[in-house]
């Protein structure tokens, strides 16, 4: 079992180690696989999201009525990493005092998207992302987020037997992550007054 996480303190002095220059890294309890491995692509989708995440909440500067979402954006980051290192870790690595998703930070996350989604019209159609430059960013979070969803579901489909009560946790958290990034990509072209986008399907012309 690996002691990684169990000394609170993080010292990260060097940027490049030079070990995967030849396509491979390691995992949490060291060891060695290729770069394109499932699990690295899991925990590498989390490191997009987040780092969409920042982006999006640089658009909050533009949307003042949106600010309440900011404490809870810089939350979902650190839940993340959380995740992050998780996925980073073969499950007869996994220590005791390990970051990770708990079934709190998914109620969580479902009390916020009611919260969000009450004052919100039912929808009649699919919705056109855009509008904003925030609601256009809160859609690639829902869609990278979807991405990490998938790939992880492929992960445990293709290693059952590491299907825990942590990763699955972390799967559930994900599918809510991303209802919440499609209620709050509502939410703020409400908090702004502009009008949704609605997806109008092809119909056929009537024929005479």
């Amino acid at each position: 079992m690996t002691d990684s996480f169990r000394d609170p303190k993080l010292s990260i002095s060097k940027v490049y180690t030079k070990t995967g220059d030849v396509g491979k890294t390691s995992l949490v309890g060291g060891q060695r696989v290729p770069k394109f491995d499932l699990q690295i692509e899991a925990y590498g989708t989390l490191d997009e999201l987040n780092a969409f995440l920042g982006a999006t909440r640089d658009c909050l500067a533009e949307q003042p009525s949106a600010d309440p979402l900011n404490p809870i954006l810089v939350r979902i980051q650190h839940e993340l990493f959380n995740l992050g290192s998780i996925l980073a870790t073969r499950p007869q690595d996994m220590g005791p005092q390990q970051p990770r998703i708990r079934p709190a930070d998914v109620e969580r996350l479902e009390q916020e998207i009611d919260q969000f989604n009450a004052n919100l019209a039912p929808l009649r159609s699919f919705v056109l992302p855009g509008g904003s430059a925030l609601n256009s960013h809160l859609h690639i979070c829902r869609t990278v987020c979807r991405r990490a969803e998938r790939v992880l579901s492929a992960l445990l489909n293709q290693h059952p037997e590491w299907s825990n009560e942590a990763w699955q946790i972390g799967l559930i958290y994900l599918n809510r992550l991303s209802d919440a990034f499609f209620v709050w990509s509502r939410w703020v072209l409400q908090q702004s007054g502009q009008a949704e986008h609605l997806w109008q399907p092809n119909i056929s012309p009537t024929k005479n």
